[in-house]
C-alpha cells in the first residue's frame, strides 16, 4: 500500500512532534521518494530561518489557570 504524507506529516517530523512511527515511515518513504526528501529539506531549511521566539506567561495568567483546575477537579468523574 502506498502512503501519501502531506505537509502537515513532514512539519511535525522538522518540528520532533511526529510519534516514532511516523518517523521511521517517513524517514523510509523520502529513502526512495526525491520529491518527499527535498519538501522535507526545505521546511527544515526555512524553520531555521525563523526567529526563535519564546513565552512566558503572567504570574496572573498561571494563577488563573491553577484556579480553574482547583475548581473543576472535584468535577472530575472517576471510572
Amino acid at each position: 500500500m502506498t502512503q501519501n504524507y502531506t505537509l502537515e506529516d513532514l512539519v511535525r517530523l522538522v518540528y520532533k512532534d511526529a510519534t516514532t512511527d511516523e518517523v521511521f515511515a517517513l524517514s523510509r518513504a523520502m529513502e526512495s521518494d526525491y520529491a518527499l526528501r527535498e519538501e522535507y529539506h526545505e521546511l527544515k531549511d526555512a524553520s531555521k530561518t525563523l526567529p526563535k521566539v519564546t513565552f512566558s506567561p503572567t504570574d496572573s495568567c498561571i494563577n488563573d489557570i491553577l484556579q480553574y483546575s482547583r475548581r473543576t477537579a472535584s468535577l472530575q468523574v472517576e471510572i
